[in-house]
């Protein structure tokens, strides 16, 4: 799929994954949250945004992996995919959580830009997956849960 069509079709993915578009992005939603406030679970709610941020970081980290080679081993649902609650998160967990998310969407991004990739052609490994159904796939998962890491923030007061 090598066409101008098809660049506009790959800018349109990035754009989900990391612009927002209509929505907040992932980095503005974290930016400036207070330390103490990363491993907090507010009443009635099941996970923190700490928790949030690493199941994020592991499913996107699947996904890429998933659509980079037939070598990849699924992870357990929905066991492997959320981490254990921590009331305390440094900031090497935060910073390498938070960087970790940024080179898995690089690695996809560089993906999607491989003219040798057919955006809409199944993997020959999966279920008929493909590299466009996992872009979407990325922005609307990330954009789900950066949206409760939004209202989390708000729980705490820690939103403008």
């Amino acid at each position: 799929m090598e066409n101008s069509q098809s660049g506009s079709v790959v800018n349109e993915l990035i754009a989900l994954m990391q612009n927002g578009n209509a929505h907040i992005t992932f980095e503005e939603a974290v930016a400036d949250l207070p330390a103490h406030l990363r491993g907090v679970t507010p009443e009635n709610l099941p996970y923190s945004i700490w928790q949030l941020v690493e199941h994020i970081r592991i499913a996107q980290k699947d996904i890429v992996d998933f659509s980079e080679s037939a070598e990849h081993e699924s992870l357990a649902w929905p066991d492997d995919y959320w981490t254990e609650a921590l009331t305390e998160v440094s900031d090497e967990q935060w910073e390498t959580a938070l960087s970790q998310i940024k080179e898995d969407q690089k690695r996809f991004v560089t993906l999607l830009h491989d003219h040798a990739n057919d955006l809409v052609k199944p993997f020959p490994w999966g279920q008929g997956q493909n590299l466009m159904r996992e872009a979407l796939l990325i922005g609307d998962h990330n954009a789900y849960h950066t949206a409760e890491i939004l209202v989390i923030r708000r729980l705490l007061n820690a939103w403008h």
